[in-house]
């Protein structure tokens, strides 16, 4: 037994966890800073953690200042869920919304009544920061947009299903509609705050592979969240098939086109492409025996 490269490897284990550590204390200070978002049962300290450990184990060569505005992007993802899903009442309340949202990725100054989009203009205004985000905004902009409209057509399924006037969305449909995870736009935001020339130069073709890895992480989380996701009402895509089967051999199709994506991408951005195989890895690993929300 070599027992060195045991101690490496959980040395390089605690180090990444250390790492996560320190962004799950700043999550819960940040969290604290918006009651009126973060103040229900499902925002516990586990769903902190487990943010927290998803970015470190997807980036363990970064520090925790590039890894914190990643973290907030996932939370304000969570948030986002949150008042979509389980606290919008109307289609209304849902354009509001996704408008104030866009407005603020626009510049406006978020509403009064908005902490998720004073949430968002924070996070807008450490991007601004960055010297190439004037080029990248446009990108940055459409990933956010993809997301609020992705979720805003998930309410839409949903209210059909609760009202029993529409049918539920096809197993292709729902796979299309992954932006609803939010996965991307979180790798945008990470890729603008912590690329190089490089990564930035490589935003079309990294944005491709992550939808890629969004669709199995999407498939993933349903595998592992089903029996939650029958409890809170949620859509699955085991709903959507004849047998659960179906959507692990689709997982194992997407898998292989994201490895055929990601290959020439170890190339170019070795790094990146690191970072969404890891992703793959991880979540698949996590769904096994866990889910990230904490108890409705």
């Amino acid at each position: 037994m070599d027992l060195d490269s045991h101690v490496a490897t959980a040395r390089e284990q605690g180090r990444i966890c250390a790492l996560a550590a320190k962004g799950q204390r700043d999550l819960a200070t940040h969290a604290a800073r918006y009651p009126e978002l973060f103040s229900g049962a499902p925002f516990d300290a586990a769903l902190f953690s487990n943010i927290s450990l998803a970015i470190a184990f997807g980036a363990p060569w970064c520090g925790v200042e590039e890894l914190r505005l990643t973290n907030r992007m996932v939370l304000w993802g969570f948030g986002l869920d949150w008042q979509v899903d389980y606290l919008a009442k109307s289609r209304l309340e849902i354009d509001r919304l996704v408008a104030g949202s866009l407005a603020v990725v626009d510049g406006d100054p978020p509403a009064p009544d908005d902490p998720l989009g004073r949430f968002l203009a924070e996070l807008c205004a450490e991007l601004a920061a960055r010297s190439a985000y004037p080029m990248l905004r446009p990108t940055w902009r459409a990933a956010v947009e993809r997301t609020l409209t992705a979720m805003a057509v998930e309410w839409d399924w949903k209210a059909a299903r609760r009202d029993l006037n529409g049918a539920l969305p096809t197993f292709d449909e729902y796979l299309a509609n992954a932006d609803n995870l939010a996965c991307t736009v979180v790798n945008v935001a990470h890729w603008i705050h912590t690329g190089d020339p490089d990564t930035h130069r490589a935003l079309p073709r990294l944005i491709e592979a992550s939808d890629e890895v969004q669709r199995v992480l999407r498939l993933v989380n349903d595998l592992g969240t089903y029996q939650r996701d029958l409890e809170w009402g949620d859509l699955n895509a085991i709903m959507l098939v004849a047998d659960r089967a179906e959507v692990e051999q689709r997982i194992d199709v997407l898998v292989r086109r994201c490895h055929e994506l990601l290959e020439p991408l170890t190339v170019d951005c070795p790094r990146q492409a690191r970072y969404l195989a890891r992703q793959i890895g991880f979540s698949s690993g996590f769904y096994r025996s866990a889910d990230f929300w904490g108890n409705r």
